[in-house]
């Protein structure tokens, strides 16, 4: 025990040059800005936040409500506080904010939940605790207490850790047969994707879907260690740069590919980010000399020190531990998606799925039933037909807008179908259940059919 505490107190008061972290922020802010601008520019937050009827929420979190027309104002707070993120004005506020209003953000609506932005939201959370405006930022020019050209190793190998712990997990999740043995749902994706220039004609052959499969399971597991090591770590970047540039032609996935790109190049030694920021300094015409004035930050008493890598330490052990929660629940995941979010399972399956809900009268026992296009939206609807969750909460909404209108005695019950990765579409959730009677936990969901397909 006292080789490993010395072997770890020799760790953390190890330092490395601050540049990585400079350019981290520097490209973390500016690649935040354009992903809210693009958001806005394609008519999204009227789309998703503003049009919509019911939004849908997340559980422990139904208190965060959507704002309307205010909404533009928060993504206007989100894009400025990532702009002085970038330049690292009064960095510690301006990251605090992105993070509390990006978060605000996607906890508006569970159905407009992406793996990605889950990401932002974890990485924005740690980068509070990091010193990442000690170099080359607004706040280091303007206060020497501030400059340090060195920065704990700690502050830089956890945001490797984070990255490690989103491919590793996301590599884990697909050992499953659909994804191995089957080839799923990659070859019913892939097949559509014959317009893609150069390699469409190919997406249509079995051994290609069978080596994007397999392809895609071994880069996800390997990519952390050879990104690791220097002498892997140029060509892990290559592939890193390809597998992402190649995703983003064959599927819609937004931003997603050049975060991944951009948040891996923190792998590189400190010789690497200096260069760059050399670089950067030539080109604004700035004396990168100033903030080489060989000091270590260093925390301003033990109560913070401890405080910090506590918050730091719990926050890993989260990221470690909930993608594991499905464990807690029986059945196939895929189907019931119990545990499904925050655990990194990106593009793992396609499900899709029709819901009809049934309004009966429980003493006269007449009964309606609902047209879903006049609550939600049309992506809302999809969203919600095949997550259980979002199913009983639109219930829960249409017997509190019923009982509004002086409907008594209100029964709901759903009819409900889903199709997993190309199977046959089969009865999704008990059709003999009263949803009114059930409540939103983290407890199984028993109303959820069994898909007798493991």
């Amino acid at each position: 025990m006292k080789v490993v505490d010395i072997s770890l107190r020799n760790y953390l008061n190890k330092t490395n040059s601050a540049a990585p972290l400079a350019v981290f922020r520097i490209l973390f802010g500016l690649l935040m800005f354009v992903s809210l601008l693009r958001f806005w520019c394609f008519g999204w937050i009227e789309k998703f936040y503003i049009t919509p009827k019911f939004h849908f929420t997340y559980y422990g979190f139904e208190w965060i409500k959507p704002i309307g027309q205010y909404t533009y104002g928060l993504f206007v707070i989100s894009m400025i506080a990532s702009l002085l993120v970038m330049i690292g004005y009064r960095y510690k506020w301006a990251i605090l904010i992105f993070f509390l209003s990006f978060t605000y953000i996607e906890l508006m609506d569970k159905a407009t939940y992406l793996n990605h932005y889950y990401f932002i939201s974890v990485l924005s959370f740690l980068l509070i605790f990091l010193p990442a405006n000690s170099y080359f930022s607004f706040d280091a020019y303007r206060n020497v207490k501030l400059r340090y050209e060195f920065v704990p190793q700690w502050t830089i190998d956890v945001i490797k850790m984070l990255l490690g712990i989103v491919y590793l997990y996301a590599g884990l999740a697909k050992l499953n047969s659909d994804w191995i043995i089957h080839a799923l749902p990659l070859k019913l994706w892939l097949t559509s994707s014959y317009g893609v220039p150069v390699i469409g004609a190919m997406l249509k052959e079995s051994w290609v879907h069978y080596a994007f499969s397999w392809g895609g399971a071994v880069y996800d597991l390997t990519i952390p260690f050879l990104l690791y090591f220097d002498k892997t770590r140029s060509w892990a970047f290559a592939f890193v740069v390809l597998f992402h540039i190649l995703t983003r032609m064959l599927f819609p996935i937004g931003m997603f590919p050049f975060i991944m790109i951009i948040a891996t190049l923190i792998f590189f030694n400190s010789t690497f980010h200096r260069s760059l920021l050399r670089r950067l300094s030539l080109l604004l015409k700035l004396d990168i000399s100033l903030f080489n004035n060989q000091k270590s930050w260093a925390e301003t008493s033990v109560h913070w020190k401890n405080l910090r890598m506590t918050i730091v330490s719990i926050f890993l052990a989260i990221q470690l531990l909930v993608p594991f929660r499905y464990l807690l629940y029986p059945g196939n995941l895929f189907w019931a998606e119990q545990g499904y979010r925050f655990s990194w399972r990106v593009m793992l399956m396609e499900k899709t799925g029709s819901v009809n809900f049934k309004i009966v009268d429980g003493q006269s026992k007449k009964r309606f039933f609902v047209q879903n296009n006049d609550f939600l939206n049309s992506f809302q609807e999809k969203q919600m037909s095949t997550q259980p969750d979002m199913i009983l909460e639109y219930a829960h909404l249409l017997e509190k807008h019923f009982k509004s209108q002086g409907h008594q005695n209100i029964e709901i019950y759903v009819d409900s179908y889903a199709a997993l990765n190309g199977r046959a579409s089969r009865r999704f959730i008990d059709p003999e259940v009263d949803l009114t009677k059930i409540n939103n936990s983290l407890k199984h969901k028993d109303w959820i059919l069994p898909a007798h397909d493991e």
